[in-house]
C-alpha cells in the first residue's frame, strides 16, 4: 500500500503498511511482518454527497388552495417569483400592462447567464417588485398579476 523511511535513534526503518482492515493493519518493518493494533478505526474517505435546496415554484398557487373554475375564466392575483439568484437586467412590463401565458417580464442574469422570466399566467400586472439593476435571492417576488 504505502511505504514510509524512518529514523529513530539514528537507526533507519522501511516501513511498508500491506492491509488495513477496521482498527488492524498489517505492516512489514525492514522485512519482518508485525499485524499493529490502531486507537481509532481509519474510515475511508467517501465522495461527498451534493445536497440541493428545494426548487421554488415560480407562481404562489397551492395545490391545495386550488378551486375549480372554468379555463376561460380569469384567475386571482398570482406572484412570479425568482428561480435562482441574479441581477435584473431588463424588464420587458410595468404595472397596467396585460400579459398571456408566455409573456416576456424581464431577463434576470444568473451565473453569467442571462435568463428570460415569461409569465405563467394570464393577467394584468398590479404590482412590479424590482427595477433594472436589482439583485434578488431565489424565490423573491418579483411581479404580481392580478386577474
Amino acid at each position: 500500500m504505502k511505504n514510509f523511511k524512518f529514523a529513530i535513534n539514528g537507526n533507519n526503518y522501511e516501513v511498508e503498511i500491506q492491509s488495513i482492515e477496521g482498527n488492524l493493519a498489517t505492516i512489514e518493518v525492514n522485512g519482518s511482518a508485525y499485524k499493529v493494533e490502531i486507537d481509532r478505526e481509519v474510515k475511508s474517505t467517501k465522495t461527498p454527497t451534493l445536497v440541493r435546496s428545494l426548487a421554488v415554484p415560480s407562481t404562489d398557487t397551492e395545490k391545495s388552495t386550488v378551486r375549480t373554475a372554468k379555463p376561460t375564466d380569469r384567475k386571482g392575483t398570482g406572484g412570479i417569483k425568482s428561480p435562482l439568484p441574479g441581477t435584473v437586467l431588463e424588464m420587458h412590463v410595468k404595472v397596467g400592462d396585460q400579459v398571456n401565458v408566455g409573456t416576456k417580464l424581464l431577463v434576470l442574469e444568473a451565473m453569467k447567464m442571462e435568463n428570460t422570466i415569461n409569465s405563467d399566467k394570464a393577467g394584468t400586472v398590479t404590482s412590479v417588485k424590482v427595477d433594472k439593476g436589482d439583485s434578488v435571492l431565489e424565490g423573491d417576488l418579483l411581479i404580481e398579476i392580478g386577474g
